[in-house]
């Protein structure tokens, strides 16, 4: 009998990953069909993005698993329908274009370069910055993108602190948990990177208390998710000089919208969600190899723990 694989996502998506998904299923060796229209009872494993339409799972009852192409699974890790496995997306396209990301903003922070950029009055004063082993950077969020992140700046010799919820051990970097932990890892840095998942546990984790506890003039760069600042308390620091600058990718609301302060304030850069974003070839491939190792009984990759949130 044929693995019957159903394509939920926007429709847009289709024509791009249906190739790849051929493609890598069929050297997986699989005898599959893969559709974007099958009936509930006959699907094998669900290729899913929110944005598809599929909320209510419980007609599904020959599913195996759940395989997202977020890497975000917020919008359905509380779906009481959902029974099954689900996999978050970690693929290595998504995961280099985020480090690409955060060193360059980073270094830009670092050597000064927004300054550099802007002053065309003629004076020549010489100020060179730091090494990077003089300067104390703050990842928050220990998973497969931050741990990634942090070994490219220790790359550079950035003195990098990491916090996350849980207790890791990351070679060459300061690996603090807990709200102990929070407080000392913010309490000297410099620049702040969040990489952390959008959970009722990391929601506003930079607030009025936790901003007043980095350095004054501290830069914070987030690729992460949008709600894990309260925007209210971040204006309010960068208007007192508390925050020096904010590089910001995600937000609450997206696209954001025209008449949001943060466009307007003269220290914060706005990129419009591009830090990184799935790559079809290599997300392709981690989902094929998924559903390989399903028809083969072996554990799925990045299993999402439904407690946790990601």
């Amino acid at each position: 009998m044929p693995v019957n694989v159903l394509f939920s996502a926007r429709p847009a998506l289709w024509p791009v990953y249906e190739p790849l998904l051929t493609k890598g299923l069929t050297e997986a060796g699989l005898d599959f069909r893969l559709s974007t229209e099958f009936a509930p009872d006959q699907v094998d494993y669900v290729v899913y993005a929110p944005n598809g339409g599929l909320l209510d799972f419980t007609a599904f009852t020959r599913l195996k698993a759940v395989l997202s192409l977020w890497a975000g699974v917020e919008k359905i890790a509380g779906n009481k329908t959902l029974t099954v496995p689900l996999a978050r997306m970690v693929d290595h396209g998504l995961t280099q274009g985020m480090t690409e990301w955060v060193v360059g903003h980073v270094l830009r922070y670092h050597l000064g370069m927004d300054q550099h950029i802007t002053v065309q009055d003629g004076a020549w004063t010489p100020d060179a910055p730091p090494l990077a082993t003089e300067r104390q950077v703050c990842i928050l969020g220990l998973g497969a993108l931050g741990e990634v992140a942090a070994r490219a700046l220790i790359a550079l010799n950035f003195n990098v602190t990491g916090w996350s919820r849980s207790a890791k051990d990351i070679p060459g970097v300061t690996c603090l948990h807990g709200d102990d932990g929070l407080r000392n890892a913010l309490s000297q840095a410099e620049i702040v990177v969040l990489l952390l998942p959008n959970t009722p546990a990391t929601v506003n984790i930079l607030n009025a208390e936790t901003l007043a506890l980095l350095p004054k003039g501290a830069r914070i760069i987030n690729p992460g998710r949008g709600p894990l600042i309260d925007d209210v308390a971040l204006l309010a620091a960068l208007d007192s000089g508390q925050i020096g600058h904010a590089t910001l990718d995600v937000f609450r609301v997206e696209p954001l919208p025209e008449q949001h302060p943060y466009w307007a304030h003269p220290h914060v850069t706005v990129t419009p969600h591009i830090a990184s974003e799935t790559r079809p070839t290599t997300a392709a491939q981690v989902i094929c190899e998924n559903i390989r190792r399903g028809e083969k009984g072996e554990p799925f990759l990045h299993l999402v723990d439904r407690d946790l949130g990601y």
